[in-house]
């Protein structure tokens, strides 16, 4: 008994040995993964300690607000929220993408598109994920704290634009930035971000743009900031607020005058080149861009036939029309290479190089011009005068005063994306098409028909430059902007003279536009009526809208050294230019006079408007402003933080 006894309480020395060596072991183990953990990695686990316990939450800068010429806001900012993504733990944004997506109203493809494009993103960079929150999303991410701690909103301005569309293809948009953008900041723009994207928001984004800053707080377990708990902040700057030469009153009365009809309205300063109002329409309302676009809007946009991104006042490329012969009459003054008692006999209609071309009058069933100089020609707007003077001159002379006058390139506006329109010449044809200029389509370039296209600001452009004795200011959207360019092809006193007399005729005595004359203003200017395809075959579509004549008119006023200049271009209106873009035009040049009597009377002072944040936007395209809106403006002191070819001849 003893011995079974003494047996069971014994070990056999080398189990113990092992036993005492793996209780070494795993005692040693234990030292030397604390001993990483406090003395090699240290540094790691304290920086991802901090970064659990410490949370930067960026601060949006603001964008600069943009002001009309006498100081009211046109463009400026309002309050809102943006819901980030914390991205530190990626396995708890993985796991919690379907609730987020199901909570916010997100795709699912679109939230693993936006953290695709962050992966080059530190981690603990988070990313806005939905740019506009609704008070359903706030209360979504408040109730949800504990459970989907990722989520996290930050106040943000927001653009808030003048409803309607006013301003917009002018003002542009803001919208979220490409990953091309990204590319070319060199840090400064992260996913999400928004900068401009057209307009005189691209064009003066880096002025506009400010430079974001950020906070760092203490959040609990859950994510939740700690009150009175905030380590530091550095302050965002905001963008720099801009002045515009627009004169919000013109641009009212520009959109009111216009209405729902497709065209554009240019008004320049001549003497200084600065933009008084521009307006395009179809238009769209920049406020919609303010907020993330969805991609089947952005293609429903691109592909509407009616072409509400398109800026017609810079990127219209159209047949001139009779607003061409003005080029050719200051032509024929300064050169001399016809003599100035040339005439001609107008029954209505001529022949020229073996085929038939007809004058406005024949089209529109009125009597002949009978016998037509120059000046009647002018006047009158005679076709026939024009065909005939045309291969007199030739299309190199001709082509030569053109691009002198600003045609066939562009004006250099502080816009992007204007188009150059066309001033066709021998060269030209030669290196295009690789064949030699027919001397018939000398007759049609004579008359701003053929292959010459220009836009409403180069028609603005020349006549404003002629009529200033042959001096080419430089357009520009920003007041008193440095370093205007001038270009000068200094025009004889005669020459001036005479073509300053025309042009105040075809109003003034019993030309064209007798029907827009003001009293008390010489208010001068030019029709046009351009053809878009031969009337012959027009008849055979039923003279379906979109084939119908384009209406020009440039006018402005005094009759020399002009302070104002207007050009107005009305699509498919199938009127004469006098008819459907002069009254445009007049009002514009009254409503300048107007004001200017007041100014110097003492009579006009800017209105204001409150400074309250307007009622939640509602996603919308505008089609077209058929009025302006009529909203008196904020002022400084008072503010809160198609392209168609013509092929064919008659035009008036």
């Amino acid at each position: 008994m003893s011995y079974w006894f003494r047996n069971d309480n014994r070990l056999p020395q080398a189990r113990l040995a092992v036993a005492s060596y793996v209780i070494v072991g795993m005692i040693g183990v234990l030292l030397l993964g604390f001993w990483k953990l406090q003395v090699i990695d240290s540094d790691k686990y304290a920086t991802l300690a901090e970064r659990n316990r410490v949370r930067e939450i960026p601060i949006i800068a603001p964008r600069g607000r943009m002001l009309d010429r006498d100081g009211r806001v046109l463009v400026d900012n309002r309050p809102s929220f943006s819901v980030l993504l914390l991205r530190d733990d990626m396995a708890q944004v993985e796991k919690h993408l379907g609730a987020i997506s199901d909570g916010l109203g997100i795709s699912l493809d679109d939230l693993k598109d936006q953290l695709n494009s962050a992966k080059d993103l530190p981690k603990f960079q988070p990313i806005i994920i939905k740019p506009e929150a609704s008070p359903e999303d706030v209360a979504y991410i408040e109730s949800h704290r504990s459970d989907i701690p990722v989520l996290e909103m930050i106040s943000v301005s927001r653009r808030r634009y003048l409803p309607d569309g006013f301003l917009s293809h002018a003002v542009g948009y803001v919208g979220e930035v490409s990953e091309q953008q990204i590319e070319a900041s060199n840090g400064k723009l992260r996913p999400g971000d928004f900068a401009g994207k057209f307009g005189l928001e691209r064009q003066y984004n880096d002025i506009l743009m400010g430079t974001d800053g950020k906070r760092r707080v203490v959040v609990n377990s859950v994510g939740k900031e700690m009150k009175d708990m905030r380590l530091s902040e550095q302050e965002a700057i905001p963008g720099k607020q801009i002045q515009l030469s627009i004169d919000f009153d013109l641009q009212q009365v520009a959109e009111q005058s216009l209405g729902a009809r497709p065209g554009a309205v240019v008004a320049l300063d001549p003497r200084t080149g600065e933009v008084l109002a521009m307006a395009s329409h179809p238009a769209l309302d920049p406020n919609d861009f303010a907020i993330r676009v969805s991609a089947a809007e952005w293609k429903k946009l691109n592909e509407d036939p009616e072409k509400p991104l398109l800026n017609r006042a810079i990127q219209a490329q159209l047949a001139p029309g009779s607003v061409f012969k003005i080029v050719m009459a200051t032509a024929m003054y300064e050169t001399k290479a016809v003599p100035e008692s040339f005439s001609v006999f107008c029954p209505g209609y001529g022949t020229f190089y073996g085929r038939q071309f007809k004058c406005w009058v024949y089209w529109s069933h009125k009597p002949a011009h009978g016998t037509v100089d120059i000046h009647k020609a002018v006047n009158q707007s005679c076709d026939i005068f024009f065909y005939t003077l045309g291969p007199r001159l030739g299309i190199d002379r001709i082509s030569y005063f053109a691009s002198k006058f600003g045609l066939g390139r562009r004006t250099g506006i502080d816009l992007p994306s204007e188009e150059t329109g066309l001033m066709p010449s021998e060269e030209w044809v030669q290196r295009v098409f690789h064949r030699k200029w027919y001397p018939g389509e000398t007759v049609s370039v004579a008359i701003g028909q053929g292959a010459v296209t220009s836009t409403p600001l180069q028609l603005a452009h020349l006549i404003g430059g002629i009529a200033s004795g042959g001096v080419f200011l430089q357009p520009h959207m920003l007041k008193d902007a440095p370093n205007v360019g001038e270009e000068k092809f200094p025009l004889s006193d005669s020459t001036v003279e005479k073509i300053t007399d025309d042009m105040y005729g075809v109003i003034n005595k019993g030309g064209t536009g007798a029907a827009l004359k003001l009293q008390d203003i010489e208010f001068s200017g030019k029709s046009g009526t351009a053809q878009v395809i031969g009337y012959t075959t027009r008849d055979r579509f039923a003279k379906q809208k979109k084939f119908l004549d384009n209406a020009w008119f440039v006018g402005y006023a005094p009759r020399r050294n002009p302070e104002i200049v207007v050009s107005v271009l009305v699509q498919e209106s199938g009127k004469h230019g006098g008819e459907a873009a002069g009254p445009v035009a007049r009002d514009i040049i009254k409503a300048y006079y107007d004001k200017k009597n007041k100014k110097t009377q003492g009579q006009y002072t800017t209105q204001t408007r409150p400074t309250e944040p307007p009622p939640e936007h509602k996603t919308k395209t505008t089609r077209a402003a058929v009025t302006a809106p009529r909203v008196a403006l904020k002022t400084e002191d008072t503010a809160s933080a198609a392209t168609a070819r013509p092929v064919s001849e008659r035009e008036r």
